[in-house]
């Protein structure tokens, strides 16, 4: 399912000038910053919950329209179960401390990945929280759950596979805009500015399709330590990018 308006974003217009429209973010290195001292990664991951406050409502404040969070990866199911139960844990804790916040801030909350693969009390909470939020038509935040691009582009590629099979469509017809339509993250718009934190530099198998013209931007900072300032550093380089998908 995608969490977003149509092809371009939503809500209250058009993203401001030198402003990306939609940031996604690989929050990586949670793990990394709770043994440096000397926690158990799941302390690492609590840690993790402060800087989505932060971003969330930093990306409000320059304009950004579509704010989209890897917050747990298809690949991320080969993990310990108590890792996976703390995850998840911590999942249905924040959508139930925050909503209420959300609402009142005029957040959208939109989810994107195979989402059936997710523990019952998890996709309810998740569930209770989209509708809650559906009316608003600020910033919509996405979060990328059970989620692999590879997954999404070949789940899209069954679905309209099934329906040529049932003459649905012809083949001819598959074209770059009904294949995106696809996609679980159909509802969203490219996205311009990819963020990764704690120093890898590869895109992990996230958003492919919509990665196609983004900017990529990466940093040393661990996710728990990265901050408004850090936010702040990425929009900057972003701005100062010359975009020309593919115009002289």
């Amino acid at each position: 399912m995608g969490g977003g308006g149509g092809g371009k974003p939503g809500g209250s217009g058009e993203p401001r000038e030198g402003v990306p429209g939609h940031v996604a973010v690989i929050m990586d290195g949670n793990g990394r910053w709770a043994e440096s001292r000397g926690l158990p990664r799941s302390e690492g991951h609590k840690a993790g919950a402060e800087p989505v406050r932060t971003v969330l409502k930093a990306a409000k404040r320059a304009g950004v329209r579509h704010l989209t969070l890897y917050t747990f990866s298809s690949e991320n199911w080969q993990r310990s179960p108590e890792e996976i139960g703390n995850l998840f844990t911590l999942l249905v804790r924040y959508l139930d401390s925050e909503t209420q916040e959300l609402l009142s801030s005029g957040v959208r909350l939109g989810a994107v990945g195979d989402l059936s693969r997710l523990p019952p009390a998890s996709l309810a909470a998740l569930d209770g929280a989209r509708e809650a939020l559906s009316a608003n038509d600020g910033i919509t935040l996405t979060l990328a759950l059970s989620y692999g691009a590879r997954d999404e582009l070949a789940a899209a590629a069954r679905r309209l596979a099934a329906k040529a099979a049932k003459g649905e469509i012809s083949p001819e017809e598959v074209d770059e805009g009904l294949f995106a339509s696809e996609l679980w993250s159909a509802g969203l718009p490219d996205v311009d500015l990819l963020i990764r934190t704690a120093g890898d530099k590869r895109v992990s198998n996230f958003l492919l399709w919509k990665l196609a013209y983004a900017e990529l931007y990466f940093t040393d900072t661990l996710w728990p330590d990265f901050g408004e300032e850090d936010f702040a550093k990425a929009l900057e380089d972003f701005r100062r990018r010359k975009r020309r998908f593919g115009r002289v």
